[in-house]
Parts: structure tokens; sequence; C-alpha cells
């Protein structure tokens, strides 16, 4: 494959706005390629040296013959996975939930997802 195939794949994109000492601007990564970042000064400017950053990224994985991975998808996960924790917080996650009218479970959804 080349450049240009690969750019038209479904890779994921992180956008995080940035307030700190150096100003106000945004940071982006492709998170299927490890290093592959950039930051822009609006989304606009962040989205095309992303496109850049990635570009050049692929170049020379391509050009040293070296692997680029593939975009993940939803596909090999089935939305569940097992967690062990203190009874002590199993309860109070239950009283916290019962409390919400919601389920366990929903609840869990609710704290990952923030």
């Amino acid at each position: 494959m080349e450049v240009k195939d690969y750019m038209k794949l479904p890779y994921t994109r992180i956008v995080q706005e940035i307030h700190d000492e150096s100003g106000h601007y945004f940071y982006g990564k492709i998170l299927e390629l490890d290093g592959c970042q950039s930051t822009g000064d609006t989304l606009d400017d962040l989205y095309e040296s992303l496109n850049e950053a990635m570009e050049g990224y692929l170049e020379t994985k391509i050009e040293n013959h070296l692997n680029i991975p593939l975009p993940s998808t939803a596909d090999g996960y089935s939305g569940k996975f097992v967690v062990r924790l203190p009874k002590s917080l199993h309860q109070r996650l239950v009283i916290e939930a019962d409390r919400e009218g919601i389920s366990l479970n929903q609840l869990a959804v609710y704290k990952l997802a923030r």
C-alpha cells in the first residue's frame, strides 16, 4: 500500500484543547500510529498539521520497510470485561447506583465514560 491508501483509512484521531502557560491551542494524535502527533492554533490548523505529520510518518515507515498498524475497529471487542474490586468499593457503588435508581452496570459505564 502507498501513503495515499493509508491516508484514506479510518484512523482514530484524538484531539485535546489545551490552555497552559504557552497559550491556547489544540493537540492531536493518531491513536494507532505511535508518535504521530501535532498541534495547531485552531482545529483546522491542527487537522492540516496532523495530516502532514501522518504523511511524514507513513512515508518514513514505508521507506524503511517497517510495519504500519491498521486502524482499530470495535469488531474484536465484546463490550464486556470483568473487574475485581474490594468488597467495600463494591458496596459503595451499589449504594450509589441505588440512590440514582440505575443498575450497577449503568453506573459503571457512566463513570468509565467520563
